[in-house]
């Protein structure tokens, strides 16, 4: 007959196992859901990046064309709030020191990049990458953080060997680099055979648990500052095709080009440059 001790570890033994069951559970969607928020993440950073890489130049030239147009106002009317106007326009794209690291590479302190050159004269440049990684990206990444992910031990040596790895998982994904993607699940799966190995005491346990959850908490706050900042929100537009968000965006900004353009060839009585484009006038003429 067993003891009244016996007993209650008998009784204490099927909670534990399913509150490691809990925690393991918890532990795989958290896994889950960081995935999630790294690959949008990804995403955001990509399409800002391509933004400014493709649309840039048209952005600056909206912005030169609208001084264009405002000096050629101000010099027809001489109206003292339209020559202040035109002040204002044209000091909004005087250079300025480290411009470069404002704005990116497709402008510099002395002027517009060649490559941003090149789109505004419709030469051929190199296309920009993809905003969202390709389905095959998507998936090696997914199943090597699913493999690899630091929360799946606790033994702190292992736990930084596989942020490591995560991290060198994380930049490959990031270029969409399949290749990258490839070799590292080759490396892992060569390097030291350890199986997950989960906490059995009911009370680390529950403090795994309590972990699991600040640092849900703590992904949740990451996706709504994702999805709360300028790019995020447009990508909110178009979740399915990034790529052709920044394509129609394209679109659009080229017609507002083509507009302005139009606008300031009727000031100026026709005189445009081949091509379309206008000539900047030479400061004295609006001295």
């Amino acid at each position: 007959m067993s003891n009244p001790q016996t007993q209650a570890s008998q009784q204490e033994e099927p909670a534990t196992d399913r509150l490691a069951r809990a925690v393991r559970a918890a532990e795989t969607a958290l896994i889950e859901y960081e995935i999630a928020v790294e690959s949008f993440r990804v995403e955001v950073e990509n399409f800002s990046r391509l933004h400014h890489q493709r649309l840039g130049p048209v952005y600056r030239r909206l912005d030169e064309l609208d001084a264009l147009i405002a000096e050629e106002v101000a010099a027809r009317t001489g109206d003292p709030k339209d020559l202040e106007a035109a002040r204002e326009a044209r000091a909004a794209l005087l250079p300025m020191p480290g411009l470069e690291d404002l704005l990116g590479d497709w402008v510099q302190s002395d002027g517009l990049s060649p490559e941003a050159l090149a789109m505004l004269t419709d030469q051929p440049v190199r296309a920009p990458e993809r905003v969202r990684p390709s389905e095959e990206a998507r998936r090696r990444y997914r199943e090597l953080v699913r493999r690899a992910h630091p929360d799946l031990t606790t033994d702190p040596a292992e736990r930084e060997r596989r942020e490591a790895f995560v991290v060198r998982v994380n930049q490959a994904y990031a270029r969409g680099d399949v290749a990258a993607l490839a070799a590292l699940a080759e490396e892992w799966e060569a390097g030291p055979a350890r199986e997950p190995d989960f906490l059995s005491e009911a009370e680390e346990l529950y403090a795994r648990l309590e972990w699991l959850a600040e640092r849900r908490d703590w992904l949740t706050r990451q996706v709504a500052e994702l999805e709360e900042s300028a790019v995020g929100s447009m990508l909110k537009l178009a979740a399915d095709d990034p790529d052709g968000l920044l394509d129609e965006i394209a679109d659009q900004l080229q017609a507002q080009v083509v507009a302005k353009e139009a606008r300031f060839a009727e000031l100026r009585g026709g005189d445009t440059e081949p091509g379309g484009h206008t000539p900047t006038p030479p400061p004295t003429e609006r001295a």
